[in-house]
């Protein structure tokens, strides 16, 4: 017994991370490790799962008006994610050269990237705006739309887009506050965003006290009113004279220049390059699903809310590592680096099997959350299982990803997201889902295979340590 707790141990001792060759100098203890990674952590993942909140709630209570409404919510998540790809990549370079930044002791160079940031988001969020409201209702046909609830669908899409400008740009400058360190920021603005989401769901589907009945389009404008509350906090973070500090009030230039493009660029090419693959896979994933039919999609919706939860508390200590990495390399510590990285995975590890036990406890219980549908708590429940054994490598999957990216490294995560995701997921969930007759039961198992060999790609990669050499 006594060397199993031994073996145990050893896994999760800070002085064990790291090779030999690559210690700079004096090693933190345990509790220092993980206290500081930890302290990052928490904000950062309480902000995601109340951001993956803001899409189960909508779902919801949606879901009192039935399967099609559903299905018009669920179907619009990946054109959504598809029109802000190029912001999203741009986030990635955002937090990865901040945080370089922050470890060179530089907060105008990271002062002047958040600038820069922020002016490219407005172009960027200008142009994604005016492709929804262009082709928004045909993007969604091409998604697997329904003629049962595309009306709906093109409806919610559009409204929830418009929202979306002022989303991106408060993620924006919380992608540049979470490479500074500054977690909590972000944390404060999604829980207050999503109260505001919370109350006028309530107001709007539903009709209640002097608000209209309007439904899924209630659920849009609730929505859209979130990310401008998010906004709003977000900007108020960066309007305080703090030379300490990131803010918009310092001498760093709005316009753009080369040095600083460059930097973010080197992280968001690749990152922009990922997120076309991880588009293209998604896309095509649930086009597979949304053929299967209209209660097979909700239920498919229903489990991907789910096993988001799981995939938000992994990003949150994934944004931790990430910005500890950053500032590792900044500082020419390749060896904190390795620890902080290490670290954020063992403790996703730890989460993902906790909430396995609690998926596989509660399963008809978390479907009923969504629908009164027998036959879709029936289906879901089952499904729960392939989630529960998802999550026990999903969160180590997502952290490690998250270490490459903020090392600069993002080019080999598009690479194995290219094979995995572009590949093999809707690849092998056509062959389990249609000629093998495995319906929903296939595309989730092929869900599964696509977790593990990420994980085990991206593992190896960061084992290799190649990450710690890339300059910014």
């Amino acid at each position: 017994m006594e060397t199993v707790l031994n073996k145990v141990k050893s896994v999760f001792d800070p002085g064990r991370m790291v090779k030999p060759g690559f210690i700079r100098g004096e090693l933190p203890g345990f509790k220092e490790a993980y206290g500081k990674c930890l302290a990052l952590a928490w904000p950062s993942a309480l902000e995601s799962v109340l951001i993956a909140l803001v899409s189960s709630v909508d779902t919801m209570m949606v879901g009192t008006i039935g399967p099609y409404a559903i299905s018009a919510v669920g179907i619009c998540n990946q054109p959504k994610f598809l029109l802000m790809a190029a912001i999203m990549a741009l986030n990635v370079g955002v937090t990865a050269v901040v945080a370089r930044r922050r470890g060179e002791g530089d907060i105008e160079g990271a002062n002047r990237t958040l600038k820069q940031a922020v002016a490219l988001c407005l172009s960027l969020g200008a142009v994604m705006v005016t492709l929804a409201l262009t082709v928004g209702e045909p993007l969604l046909r091409f998604a697997g739309a329904k003629d049962d609830y595309i009306a709906y669908a093109a409806d919610y899409f559009k409204i929830i887009m418009c929202g979306q400008f002022f989303a991106c740009l408060g993620m924006t400058i919380n992608a540049a506050q979470r490479g500074f360190g500054n977690t909590k920021v972000a944390m404060r603005s999604n829980i207050v965003a999503n109260i505001v989401n919370i109350v006028f769901n309530y107001l709007l589907i539903n009709g209640i006290w002097i608000f209209p009945k309007l439904g899924v389009r209630g659920a849009a404008i609730a929505t859209a009113m979130c990310g401008f509350t998010a906004f709003a906090m977000a900007l108020s973070s960066v309007l305080k004279h703090d030379s300490a500090r990131l803010s918009l009030f310092t001498s760093a230039p709005w316009r753009l220049e080369k040095k600083t493009v460059k930097s973010v660029w080197k992280v968001s090419s690749s990152a922009l390059v990922e997120q076309v693959f991880l588009r293209f896979g998604f896309f095509t994933y649930v086009m597979i699903v949304a053929n299967l039919g209209t209660n097979e999609f909700a239920t498919h919706q229903i489990c991907m809310q789910i096993v988001t939860i799981a995939f938000a508390f992994a990003d949150g200590l994934g944004v931790a590592s990430t910005s500890l990495v950053g500032q590792g390399l900044g500082m020419k510590r390749p060896d904190l680096s390795m620890i902080y990285g290490s670290i954020g995975q063992r403790v996703a590890m730890v989460i993902g099997m906790a909430l396995s036990a609690l998926f596989i406890i509660f399963r008809r219980t978390l479907i009923g959350l969504f629908t009164t549908d027998a036959e879709i708590i029936a289906l879901g429940s089952a499904i729960i299982y392939i989630i529960s054994l998802v999550c026990l490598f999903q969160t180590s999957q997502v952290v490690i990803s998250g270490c490459l990216r903020g090392a600069g490294d993002s080019r080999f995560v598009a690479t194995s997201s290219f094979l995995s995701v572009a590949i093999v997921r809707p690849g092998l969930s056509y062959l389990l889902c249609y000629p093998l007759g495995m319906g929903l039961m296939g595309a989730w198992v092929g869900f599964a295979v696509d977790q593990l060999l990420r994980l085990t790609l991206n593992f190896t990669r960061f084992k290799g340590a190649k990450w710690t050499k890339i300059e910014l």
